[in-house]
């Protein structure tokens, strides 16, 4: 028999990244790859995160590879962190 005392309690999940490279440091080097090949890159990026469509980053220097290795909602995890911090504290 199932036990039903767990059905309406919050279960926490925690995931297990196979990438030691900080978010951070994946938007930095794909924002730069971007800009040194003449996109705008927060277009780019925003195109990215919005499709999920890799082909919105270039792949100069490695960048889309790079991109793909953080899970686009830990980007805007990353970003709305930074902008809270930056703007409203």
């Amino acid at each position: 028999m199932m036990n039903n005392q767990n059905t309406f309690n919050t279960q926490f999940v925690e995931v297990v990244k196979d990438n030691d490279l900080p978010v951070t440091e994946i938007l930095e080097d794909v924002y730069n790859a971007l800009s040194e090949k003449g996109y705008n890159p927060v277009s780019q990026i925003v195109g990215y995160i919005m499709s999920g469509d890799p082909t919105y980053i270039t792949s100069y220097k490695n960048a889309r590879s790079l991109i793909m290795k953080a899970e686009r909602d830990e980007i805007i995890e990353v970003l709305l962190s930074h902008y809270i911090e930056t703007k409203l504290k």
